[in-house]
């Protein structure tokens, strides 16, 4: 495990300890180019806090509401991202590949 996700996972915990409600979104597989690697992650509460990042940034939106989704079902999700090299540059994605998140609620 590299530093920056031993970090990500500290904060959730610390966060966890405060009482917050967390969820934690991992890059579990990458197809072609990505912008992260498989193990990447990114930490969010319920009440809007974000450390860590799964994508650079052109993907983090949709997985922030998927994660506070996650946190109120307590039912873990995949989700994939898929970006075709022609439509990667409309969407803010520049690398065309494809990648596959987990997201599931700690605590």
């Amino acid at each position: 495990m590299n530093t920056d996700a031993e970090d990500i996972l500290n904060t959730a915990g610390h966060w966890v300890a405060e009482g917050e409600t967390v969820a934690l979104a991992t890059v579990v597989e990458t197809w072609g180019s990505s912008p992260r690697p498989a193990g990447s992650r990114l930490a969010v509460t319920a009440s809007g806090k974000m450390a860590g990042s799964v994508s650079g940034g052109c993907i983090e939106g949709a997985v922030a509401d998927a994660a506070k989704e996650v946190m109120a079902s307590g039912t873990p999700r995949v989700l994939t991202f898929g970006v075709t090299n022609e439509r990667a540059w409309e969407v803010g994605l520049a690398c065309g590949g494809t990648v596959s998140v987990f997201v599931e609620k700690l605590g």
